[in-house]
């Protein structure tokens, strides 16, 4: 999710003051003649009002805004991608999402978090294979040929796939969606790797 500052310049505008003069007249009147009445002030022209200056526009915050660090936000974009997922449970700075797709399921966790977990530094995703089989030194040999996903051993024996990514405000959707991408392949390359470590480990990895 980014913020930008607005710095709005407010003009005054100081309207001269206009001062009335009074001019006082000294007339010399004879005792024969009658004074003769003295012209009263001519009345003001009013003046235009001038134009009143604009408003500076306040900036109003996007709706909608992405923010890969907000689990609702993670939510929402799995949504969009034909996946249903559950917030399972909150604690201890990491939120657990069960994600379900028309493929299968697997697991979400956002670690990292605020104390109102909406803010997150970081997300793994992950799954548990069922099959059996696979040894360790061969799970590393998976590893040394792979860039991006890791392989772990459950304690339960059972092989899993994991693929990480750190969380700025800075990413979009896409970019998102291209992580989810990678993941969806490390889910494939993994489910072959399984079914025969020996011949998935004799192949060149690009």
């Amino acid at each position: 999710m980014d913020h930008q500052g607005v710095l709005s310049l407010r003009r005054w505008m100081l309207a001269p003051l206009a001062g009335g003069l009074a001019a006082m007249a000294l007339a010399a009147a004879a005792p024969a003649l009658a004074a003769a009445p003295a012209a009263g002030p001519k009345p003001a022209t009013a003046k235009p009002a001038a134009p009143k200056s604009a408003a500076p526009k306040t900036a109003v915050p996007k709706t909608g805004t992405f923010d890969a660090r907000r689990p609702a936000d993670i939510v929402a974009l799995l949504s969009g991608m034909e996946a249903t997922t559950e917030i399972a449970r909150k604690a201890d700075g990491q939120v657990f999402m069960k994600v379900t797709t028309p493929g299968g399921g697997f697991g979400a966790q956002m670690v990292g978090c605020n104390e109102a977990f909406t803010s997150c530094k970081a997300i793994a995703l992950y799954t548990a294979f069922a099959r059996k089989g696979v040894n360790m030194v061969q799970i590393n040999d998976y590893n040394r040929s792979q860039l991006t996903c890791r392989g772990v051993m459950a304690p339960s024996g059972e092989p899993s796939v994991m693929y990480a990514v750190l969380l700025n405000g800075r990413q979009t959707r896409d970019e998102m969606r291209e992580h989810i991408g990678v993941w969806q392949g490390c889910l494939g390359g993994f489910g072959e790797f399984i079914q025969d470590p020996i011949g998935f480990l004799s192949r060149p990895q690009g």
